[in-house]
């Protein structure tokens, strides 16, 4: 991401799962031993947005791509000299042990598999078995006919609704476009990897069609989370099969050639093996 700040040494992971080892002096929503996810986007519970149906941005603690903890910017952690390592989203979960502040973390239903309960701390993505009916290869339609334009003839007129999830301002114009005249509306999930601006056309507004952001799918962490923790012990939730390769710490090397080489959808990187 081209405005993520180059804070380094840091410790990266936002999505995880773990065990409460210790509380501070102030804390008494946790205690030891507490099964808990950490999540970048915090709940204050106390704020206007907090207490709102309508938002999850913690307005008291706002979200923000910063190299220490949220309340006081400071760093938690030091190297073997006692110089200064960087956090990351408040998270910084590639480590045995992290330091994560209070409206971060969610309580879970210790019964959820530590592999999958990882999920739930930020999103997972998803294939054919998990509900996608059609399938458009870009490359397979040649420069005549654009993606939007399949997309329309597919589904009479355009799709009700568009999420873009990967982060390319390119493909949030070509899901805006694929919206329905009247009442599309395309939701942006990805974060623009080159700062790029979003370009759309003010006619095709007039058209009825619409656009909105979502941090975090719109989940406020410290209600929601459970409730999927729930769906997925009842069996209404399919995360199983999102865990396509296990690793050890100090193979997390071979974590990341397996995304970058596309054949993996989520390798879960376990600390004590």
């Amino acid at each position: 991401m081209k405005d993520l700040p180059d804070n380094i040494p840091r410790i990266f992971g936002h999505e995880a799962f773990g065990v409460v080892e210790s509380v501070g002096e102030q804390v008494d929503e946790f205690a030891a031993g507490d099964a808990v996810v950490p999540t970048f986007l915090g709940q204050c519970s106390e704020c206007v947005d907090c207490r709102s149906a309508r938002s999850n941005m913690c307005s008291k603690y706002r979200f923000a791509v910063r190299p220490g903890m949220p309340r006081d910017g400071t760093t938690r952690f030091t190297d073997g000299q006692g110089r200064p390592v960087h956090h990351f989203f408040g998270v910084s979960s590639f480590a045995e042990y992290t330091v994560v502040d209070v409206n971060q973390v969610v309580k879970l239903n210790p019964a959820v598999p530590p592999a999958l309960a990882c999920l739930l701390s930020c999103g997972a993505s998803t294939g054919k078995k998990f509900g996608v009916t059609h399938f458009i290869n870009p490359k397979e339609l040649g420069e005549e006919k654009p993606v939007h334009q399949a997309i329309a003839e597919m589904t009479d007129g355009g799709a009700d609704y568009c999420f873009e999830c990967i982060g390319l301002a390119a493909l949030m114009n070509d899901a805006f476009r694929s919206s329905r005249d009247g009442w599309g509306k395309t939701i942006i999930l990805g974060v623009e990897m080159h700062g790029a601006p979003l370009c759309i056309s003010p006619h095709e507004i007039l058209h009825g069609k619409s656009v909105i952001g979502s941090m975090f799918g719109g989940v406020k962490p410290k209600q929601d989370i459970p409730i999927l923790a729930d769906k997925y012990m009842n069996k209404e939730l399919e995360l199983d099969k999102f865990i396509t390769h296990e690793v050890g710490l100090k193979d997390i090397n071979q974590a990341f050639d397996l995304l970058l080489q596309g054949k993996s959808l989520r390798c879960t990187i376990w600390m004590d093996k």
